[in-house]
C-alpha cells in the first residue's frame, strides 16, 4: 500500500493511497463459512481440517485510516446522487460497488431521505466501522450528476484509486454551474412557452407564459437567498402565476378565449422539479422509508402550490376582478399532432437546460420528449383516457432512456425526468383547483385525476427502465445482475462474498 501526503493548513497529512483493484495482488484464503454444518461435528481428518478457534473469520481489510478514507469517499459520491434525485436503490448499489472495488468486500448501506449510513464489517476480531453523512441540500444540476456517474464507472472498473477519485470528486463538486443563472431563467420560461403550444395555445399565450414563468423563477431565486422554505416559494409561485393571468385578462392584452393556459403552463413548471419519479422508484424497490419521505415532500410542495392558486382565486373574488373562465380540455386532431410533438420536444429540452445539462444530454432529452409527446398525442386521438395514455407514453420514455442513454454517455434519470415534463398534469391540476376555489360544492374528481396522471407518469418511467434491462444486459443475466430498476449508478454488480 502506498502512502501519499496532502497539506492541510501547513500540516502534512498522510493518507493511504489505494491502488486500483487490477494492480492489487489477490491471495486465496479458504472460506470457512462455506463448510457444511455437519462437518463441524465430525472429528478432524485430512480431508476436513478442524477449525482453528484463534483464526479470525471474515475478510482481511486494510488499516483503520484506509477504511475511513474509502467510506468517506463512497458517502460523498452517494450524497451527490441523492441530492440530484437518484433513488435509494441506486445510491445503495453505487456505494456497495465502490467499497468493494476499493478493498472493502462486505459493507452494508442504509439510505433514508435525509442521510446515508455505511457499515464495514471486519471479521470476528475487529469491531465494524460505521460512517454517516447527512444530505442537507438538494439541487438540479445534471452536469454534476453525469460527471459523478463517469467517476463511479472509472472506480468500479479499476481505472482510478481512492486518492485520485477523491481529487476528482472535489473538482466536480466545487465546479460552478456550466451556464449562467439567467440561462436557466430563460429555459424555465421556455418550458412554459412550449407547454402552452402543446396544450393548443397561440404565440401570444406562449409569450406571456414565457415572461410570467421567468418572473416566478427570479422571485424564487430572490427569496431563496433568505432561506425561505420551499413550501412558501411554491405558494408565491402559484399566487403570482394566477394573479398575473387575471391581470392580463382584465387588461385585454390577450384576444384568445383560453387565457388560463398561462396558469396551466406555470403550474406545470412548478410541478416539474418535484421528485415524483424517485418516490415511486423507492416504493417499488422496497425502500419504503425513503419513499415515504419523498412522497411527503411531493405532497407538501403540491400543497403549497394549491394554496397559492386558491389564495389568488379568493383574492380575485374579494376584489371583484373578472375571473378567468374555467379552461376546457380541447379535443385534438391529427392536424395538431406536429405541434404536440414540437411542444413536447421543446419543453423537455428547456427543462434539461434549466437543470444545467450539457448539450448532449439536452439533445437526448429533446428526443425523449418528442417520443413521449407523439405517443401521448396519438393515443389521445384514439379517445383513450388520459391516465392510460400518460402511463404508456412514460413507459416508452423510460424504455428509450434506459436503452440509449448510457450508450450516449447520459444518465437515464436525466432523460426520464426531462421526457415526462411535458406530460405533467398542469391543466388538470388548475382545473381541479379552480373548481375547489371558485365553484360552490366543488367536485374533487378532477384533482384526483391529476394526481393519478402524475403517479402513472412516474410508474411508467420506472417500468420502462425495468423493461430496458434485458435489452441492455441480456435476458439470461437479468435476475443475477439487478434487484430493481436502475436510474443511476454503475451497472456492474459488486462481489459481496466473504473471502
Amino acid at each position: 500500500m502506498k502512502i501519499s501526503e496532502r497539506t492541510n493548513g501547513g500540516k502534512a497529512t498522510r493518507w493511504p493511497l489505494l491502488e486500483p483493484p487490477a494492480q492489487r495482488p489477490r491471495t486465496h484464503r479458504p472460506n470457512l463459512l462455506r463448510r457444511r454444518p455437519w462437518h463441524v461435528l465430525e472429528a478432524p481428518t485430512g480431508e476436513f481440517p478442524a477449525v482453528d478457534a484463534e483464526e479470525a473469520m471474515g475478510p482481511q481489510l486494510p488499516d483503520d485510516a484506509t477504511v475511513n478514507f474509502v467510506l468517506d469517499l463512497s458517502l460523498r459520491l452517494g450524497e451527490v446522487q441523492m441530492a440530484s434525485g437518484a433513488g435509494a436503490s441506486d445510491v445503495s448499489a453505487t456505494i456497495i460497488a465502490i467499497t468493494a472495488a476499493l478493498g472493502l468486500p462486505h459493507c452494508e448501506v442504509d439510505v433514508i431521505f435525509t442521510s446515508i449510513t455505511v457499515t464495514c464489517h471486519r471479521g470476528t476480531d475487529l469491531a465494524p466501522v460505521t460512517a454517516l453523512r447527512v444530505v442537507r441540500s438538494r439541487s438540479l444540476d445534471y452536469t454534476r450528476l453525469t460527471e459523478t456517474e463517469k467517476l463511479i464507472r472509472k472506480i468500479v472498473r479499476g481505472h482510478l484509486g481512492a486518492e485520485q477519485a477523491q481529487t476528482e470528486l472535489e473538482r466536480i463538486t466545487e465546479a460552478p454551474h456550466p451556464y449562467p443563472r439567467w440561462v436557466a431563467t430563460l429555459a424555465w420560461g421556455g418550458v412554459a412557452a412550449f407547454i402552452t403550444i402543446l396544450l393548443g395555445g397561440g404565440p401570444d399565450i406562449a409569450l406571456v407564459a414565457f415572461v410570467i414563468s421567468g418572473v416566478i423563477d427570479r422571485i424564487g431565486r430572490f427569496v431563496n437567498r433568505y432561506s425561505l422554505p420551499f413550501f412558501f416559494q411554491q405558494v408565491i409561485g402559484g399566487l403570482v402565476a394566477t394573479l398575473s393571468a387575471m391581470a392580463i385578462v382584465s387588461s385585454g392584452l390577450l384576444t384568445t378565449d383560453r387565457p388560463t393556459l398561462v396558469v396551466a403552463a406555470a403550474v406545470t413548471v412548478l410541478l416539474s422539479g418535484l421528485s415524483t419519479v424517485s418516490a415511486v422508484q423507492d416504493a417499488i424497490t422496497g425502500y419504503n422509508v425513503t419513499a415515504a419521505g419523498r412522497t411527503m415532500e411531493v405532497v407538501l410542495m403540491s400543497a403549497g402550490l394549491i394554496s397559492g392558486v386558491v389564495l389568488a382565486l379568493r383574492i380575485a373574488v374579494l376584489l371583484k376582478l373578472p375571473l378567468t373562465p374555467l379552461p376546457e380540455v380541447s379535443g385534438s386532431t391529427p392536424r395538431d399532432l406536429p405541434l404536440v410533438v414540437i411542444g413536447g420536444a421543446g419543453a423537455s429540452a428547456c427543462f434539461a437546460l434549466a437543470s444545467y445539462s450539457k448539450m448532449r444530454a439536452t439533445l437526448v432529452a429533446m428526443a425523449a420528449g418528442a417520443i413521449g409527446a407523439a405517443v401521448y398525442g396519438g393515443l389521445m386521438l384514439t379517445e383513450l383516457d388520459g391516465v392510460s395514455a400518460s402511463a404508456i407514453a412514460a413507459t416508452l420514455v423510460g424504455f428509450c432512456g434506459g436503452v440509449l442513454a448510457r450508450r450516449l454517455g447520459v444518465t437515464p434519470l436525466v432523460v426520464a425526468v426531462s421526457g415526462i415534463t411535458p406530460l405533467l398534469p398542469g391543466l388538470s391540476t388548475y382545473r381541479g383547483l379552480y373548481q375547489i376555489g371558485v365553484e360552490p360544492g366543488a367536485d374533487i374528481s378532477t384533482l384526483v385525476t391529476a394526481v393519478a396522471i402524475g403517479l402513472a407518469l412516474a410508474a411508467g418511467v420506472v417500468l420502462g427502465e425495468w423493461l430496458a434491462q434485458p435489452v441492455r444486459t441480456g435476458l439470461g443475466r437479468l435476475e443475477r445482475r439487478f434487484a430493481g430498476p436502475r436510474m443511476a449508478g454503475p451497472l456492474e454488480p459488486a462481489d459481496r462474498r466473504l473471502e
